[in-house]
């Protein structure tokens, strides 16, 4: 899946957003778990059904006595009562002697259970009715039979259904969209992951309980059917309906299965292997599928050469659909996408649009090896699916579109999850999850960015030959099953063909690689090291004290918010030791040096003398690095003597890890600053970029407070200082990605801040727009601009309302509704909010970034917070509490606030949740946020404001 923030990666809106089991091993073997039956037990231990009969089963993880092999499933969608029928005979194979079988079922209505056994299907016996009870608190059923299942037999058990389709982003789910000419379509959408196959079909909804779908779909005439698989065959039924049949899927996991009911048309083309690749768009939207189908192509002939293993399906289906929670969905064979994740419109789209499409098509194909053929046993483990998708996508788009320059992109993948995994509130990577909820939350960037952060310190550690084989033995070992972290960890171990864990160097042929980093004269242990990165949360902090030639380094948990004056700060830090792969360079030489850090403290002596050193090579290691005395004065006199002795890399690392410090009270804010005046020599697009990040991020932050004196001070400063800059950009689409969203960035900030000759130049544009009907074509790349300045008059915002109605490219309405959202008018922005609650002109999907960004508009941000508390009943029924949209909603209409009143505001509102059974972990971390930006504040306020008086 791809995050938005969630599947938070990855981010829905660039720019709109700030921020060990043999192969085909049979299941029975791998679900170890106990299974004793419980049924004889005192009845009061048991939940109670909803008939007032004890419910056999009090536990949320269903019991493994009875194990699916085969589903044969029939739906039929009605797209005008928006309800939907559905029969399925499942073969289960009985383990353990039973008189019950537990499926999850949610918003299920079951009519009709049959029981069948081997005995009863060879000479066709009617076999017997069950009795049905259900528990809606862990979403189960329990079908009672009448005599014990005997084990080791097999038996068919057949199950009619019906539901209303969701009206939610769950489940079996009714999406809509407006044709050019205004009228209103209706499509049928299956979205599973991670818990929601049960609101569509009675099943053992938990990613080991593998088996194989043989799925039917019934239809009008007027649509398509897709799913996992091809299409068979068609069978006209009476009334017109046709019933398509499609081939028999792999062994996979329910979350993985989909199915559509449309009237979208498709762009194909085929593999070098000659597998089948169709990207689906509605009529209206189909033009912009090209570009998917393009990279689509590529990625999947890279994948299956980069793994060498070939995709195991004959087609695979990529389809943009209309209302969409998350960024994009991995079912096996048929890829769900938001429009704006998979459609590229040459007219509107950016360069930063590009680079995203072209990240979420390579993190959903990667993910149809890691997740839907080898998928993590339990969602403790997501990380195995979604940080091995995140980490591909560095290396898939590096190789198929090198032009796009991803790999500086990804410095920020790890950036913006130190932010949350510096805090006390963060947690492991591989974390306990029972409940629905819970295991929504472990969609988040610690599971996808951290995830893929560590993957990549283990392949620059291992060196990319050891890794890129170790990943394959991995993916071939553990091929149609399940795997959790040590199945990783031991496989990237044994990829080496000499002795990992003998102190020699690991060799993959008789000459070592320049890069390698296995140690000679240390015990490297993989396992041993990943362990302390995986089952403890947070993030080393590597302070180095240099005397001479002598390094001192001391490792602490790094914290941010809590200072080392604090009282707590000791307690926090107790029992948390990482085992870091270190590197280094200096000054007197380019040699990447390399170390582990095992201990609390250690010693290293330099070769030589040098002026600096400099930790974190290519800031590749996930890990905060301090200089203790003159260290960072050194690296300072260095950027501003000739900053290109450090490599470009470098240089973003130390412009984020300076200002990190200052979150933890370990660097003055004018010792940082005063880092980013090199900044006007620089080059290296991603180091100004940023600088200016931080900048901006102050500047917002003081305009928010209404801290007038200063956000004047600071608007002066960002103009002159980065005027060179802004007055060299051209209004255009020229040059490198890079070059283009620098452009992008620039602009818009100054803008923003009101200067002069981009408000005319804006204003030049919009006007020209306008006088066209919208039909003049304004470079992609600085439409988010000229729409922002236009939408600051009232004639504008309305024309611009009524543009984002009929405009068909998802790239544009985007642009088009953050433009609304820096209105400074409320009761415009308000209509925004309503518009989205609504779900017609805006639709509902577009609400948690709609807030977001409304709430970080000083005439918006009060607006925001007092929508959510106003309306939290209303969004409940939009939104399940532990769902993606939801969660950023609530963070973002709150996490940006830092005075004490705006916390204890926040703090009773979720409070009152609390008292209602109503509680997310991201709570702890809304209110750590916040405290530690009224701590920034009043550490840092009176520096910043001194700094700008004596460098404006």
């Amino acid at each position: 899946m791809a995050n938005p923030c969630r599947k938070l990666l990855f981010n829905i809106y660039m720019g709109f957003y700030c921020s060990t089991i043999m192969p085909k091993m049979c299941i029975c073997s791998q679900l170890s778990m106990s299974s004793t039956d419980p049924f004889n037990k005192d009845p009061g231990a048991f939940p109670v059904a909803t008939n007032g009969e004890p419910f056999p089963w009090n536990k949320l993880r269903l019991p493994t006595m009875v194990i699916p092999l085969h589903y044969d499933l029939l739906v039929h969608p009605n797209l005008t009562s928006l309800d939907f029928v559905g029969s399925e005979k499942i073969e289960v194979l009985v383990r353990d002697a039973t008189q019950y079988i537990i499926l999850h079922s949610k918003d299920l209505e079951v009519m009709n259970v049959i029981l069948q056994s081997e005995e009863d299907l060879r000479y066709r016996k009617p076999g017997k009715k069950l009795n049905v009870l259900s528990y809606p608190a862990h979403q189960q059923i329990a079908l009672l039979v009448p005599e014990k299942l005997m084990a080791d037999l097999r038996y068919s058990v057949a199950i009619n259904f019906q539901a209303k389709l969701a009206n939610s982003f769950e489940g079996f789910y009714k999406s809509t969209y407006r044709t050019r000419g205004g009228k209103t379509r209706i499509v049928a959408v299956t979205d599973f992951e991670p818990t929601e196959a049960r609101m569509a079909f009675p099943c053992f909804d938990e990613p080991l309980f593998k088996a194989n779908f043989s799925i039917k779909i019934r239809r009008e005439s007027g649509h398509i059917a897709l799913s996992n698989m091809p299409k068979v065959k068609t069978i006209e039924l009476e009334g017109g309906l046709l019933e398509d049949h499609f081939e028999t899927t792999v062994k996979m996991s329910t979350y993985l299965v989909a199915y559509i009911v449309c009237d979208f048309n498709s762009v194909s083309g085929t593999t070098s292997s000659g597998v089948k690749v169709s990207v689906y768009a509605t009529p209206d939207k189909w033009s912009q599928t090209h570009y998917a189908l393009e990279a689509s192509l590529k990625l999947l002939d890279f994948y299956e050469n980069y793994f060498d293993i070939n995709y195991p399906l004959p087609k695979l289906d990529l389809i943009a659909i209309p209302d969409f929670e998350s960024g994009a969905m991995e079912n096996w064979g048929l890829i769900t996408y938001r429009e704006t994740s998979l459609l590229f419109d040459t007219k509107t789209s950016s360069a930063s649009d590009q680079l995203w499409v072209t990240k979420v098509i390579a993190h959903e194909l990667a993910h149809q090896w890691f997740g839907n053929l080898v998928t993590m046993e339990w969602w403790n483990d997501i990380w195995l699916n979604e940080g091995f998708a995140t980490y591909m996508e560095l290396i898939s788009v590096n190789a198929t579109y090198p032009e796009l320059q991803s790999d500086d992109a990804f410095l920020d993948v790890c950036f913006a999850v130190i932010k949350k995994d510096s805090l006390n509130s963060s947690r492991p990577i591989s974390n306990q999850a029972e409940t629905p909820t819970q295991i929504a939350e472990m969609f988040d960037a610690v599971s996808y960015n951290k995830g893929a952060c560590i993957l990549n310190m283990l392949k620059d550690f291992l060196n990319e030959e050891k890794f890129h084989k170790g990943i394959i033995h991995y993916l071939k070992r553990f091929s149609y099953g399940n795997a959790k972290n040590d199945d990783l960890w031991s496989s990237l171990s044994n990829s080496c063909l000499g002795d990992f864990t003998s102190g020699e160097f690991c060799y993959s042929d008789s000459k070592m690689t320049s890069n390698t980093l296995a140690f000679l004269g240390e015990n490297v242990e993989v396992k041993e090291m990943m362990t302390t990165w995986t089952q403890q949360k947070g993030i080393p902090l590597v302070v180095v004290t240099r005397e001479g030639r002598s390094l001192r380094l001391q490792q602490e948990r790094f914290l941010s918010g809590v200072f080392k004056e604090d009282p707590e700060w000791r307690a926090l830090q107790e029992r948390y030791l990482w085992h870091i792969p270190l590197t280094y360079c200096t000054s007197s030489s380019n040699v990447i040096r390399s170390h582990v850090l095992k201990s609390r403290t250690d010693t290293l002596e330099l070769s030589e003398n040098s002026s600096w050193v400099k930790f974190n090579v290519d800031s590749n290691g996930y890990y905060v690095v301090h200089y203790e005395g003159r260290g960072w004065d050194q690296l300072i006199t260095q950027l501003n003597q000739n900053h290109t002795l450090l490599r470009p890399k470098d240089r973003v690392g130390l412009i984020h890890d300076a200002f990190q410090l200052v979150s933890a009270g370990r660097l003055t804010l004018d010792k940082a600053l005063d880092l980013t005046r090199y900044l006007q020599h620089e080059a290296s697009i991603p180091a100004l970029l940023k600088g200016l990040e931080y900048l901006e991020l102050f500047y917002h932050m003081m305009d928010r407070k209404n801290v007038s004196d200063v956000t004047e001070n600071l608007k002066h400063y960002i103009l002159r200082y980065f005027k060179p800059v802004i007055d060299t950009q051209s209004w255009s689409d020229k040059g490198s990605v890079w070059d283009r969203m620098l452009r992008s960035t620039i602009l818009k900030l100054a803008c923003y801040l009101n200067h002069a000759p981009c408000i005319q130049k804006a204003t030049e544009l919009f006007s020209q727009w306008m006088e066209s009907s919208g039909k003049l074509n304004i470079p992609s790349d600085v439409l988010n601009i000229v729409y922002s300045v236009g939408a600051q008059t009232t004639v504008g915002w309305n024309y611009l309302l009524e543009q984002y109605g009929l405009s068909m490219s998802g790239a544009e309405k985007k642009k088009i509704l953050y433009a609304l959202s820096t209105s400074k008018h409320q009761e415009k922005l308000m209509k925004l909010i309503e518009l989205g609650m609504e779900g017609e002109v805006i639709k509902t999907q577009e609400l948690s970034p709609l807030l977001y960004v409304i709430a970080r508009n000083p005439k918006g941000q009060q607006l925001s917070w007092n929508f959510l508390r106003e309306n939290w009943t209303h969004l409940l029924k939009k939104f399940d509490l532990g769902s993606y949209a939801m969660r950023m909603i609530i963070s973002g209409t709150t996490s940006h606030f830092s005075s004490k009143d705006e916390l204890q505001e926040v703090k009773l509102f979720f409070e009152s949740l609390k008292a209602q059974g109503l509680h997310l972990d991201i709570f702890q971390i809304i209110l750590e946020t916040i405290s530690k930006n009224i701590k920034w504040l009043e550490k840092n306020l009176p520096t910043l404001r001194t700094w700008l008086l004596v460098n404006s």
